[in-house]
């Protein structure tokens, strides 16, 4: 059993120490102040160190490092930067930037249409629809069985009809998965394998949307059309 002084030592040392939270929040303002300053290069390997190491990853801190890496002409790594923090935030800026730099390397995959923005706007508002949706959802019920004697059946197709509207919202209008070419010259195939016919090849910094995985091979949606790339081609935006 301990003694009282050495429980008392031991306590406020674990109490002195530094929490994870407040080791980010330090390390954090480390980078910030580095990149205010204009050392970006420092400021870049800070903030990719706390993406690796501690997965701090806020849309702020990524359009900084997207800022650093397209200083660098690293266009590609920029992008991709910028392709998480669009997913963490969607943002007509960010994207507007991002089509910004996709045109002026001649890349694929940044549609500047007024489409695109109507889709990036519903999915800014997609969680807080979804949320009022499934908050109706558990309201709705609990009232339809509390009071399930009092209700005719027309009550009930109603509430069916709300759910089914609540997962054409969730499947229909969720977030698209999203992936950048990583190889110059990567080929893009027909079908799932190296036999196939062969469509075009994609620059590194295009963007495609990935719509499964068969094997070594993703399937893919290039200019409107199924397509396939291997995977060591493509880099998935977490």
């Amino acid at each position: 059993m301990l003694k009282k002084p050495l429980l008392f030592f031991l306590i406020s040392l674990w109490l002195s120490q530094p929490t994870t939270a407040q080791k980010v929040s330090s390390a954090l303002a480390r980078a910030d102040s580095a990149f205010d300053a204009g050392a970006y290069q420092l400021a870049y390997r800070q903030y990719r160190g706390l993406l690796r190491q501690e997965a701090v990853a806020s849309p702020r801190l990524l359009v900084r490092m997207a800022y650093v890496q397209e200083g660098l002409g690293h266009y590609p790594a920029a992008l991709y930067y910028l392709n998480m923090a669009l997913a963490r935030q969607p943002r007509l800026a960010t994207w507007h930037k991002m089509a910004e730099l996709a045109r002026d390397q001649r890349l694929a995959g940044y549609p500047e249409t007024w489409r695109q923005d109507l889709q990036l706007t519903f999915r800014r508002y997609y969680y807080w629809g979804l949320q009022g949706l499934l908050l109706g959802a558990v309201v709705g019920g609990t009232l339809l069985l509390v009071r399930r004697r009092q209700l005719t059946r027309g009550w009930w197709v109603a509430y069916g009809s709300y759910l089914v509207l609540t997962a054409v919202y969730l499947n229909l209008l969720g977030t698209e998965r999203a992936a950048l070419v990583v190889r110059p010259r990567a080929a893009v195939m027909a079908g799932p394998s190296a036999g196939s016919a062969w469509l075009t090849t994609a620059a590194a910094g295009d963007r495609l949307v990935v719509q499964g995985q068969q094997d070594a091979w993703y399937q893919v949606q290039w200019q409107g059309q199924e397509a396939y790339i291997r995977t060591d081609d493509l880099l998935l935006v977490k």
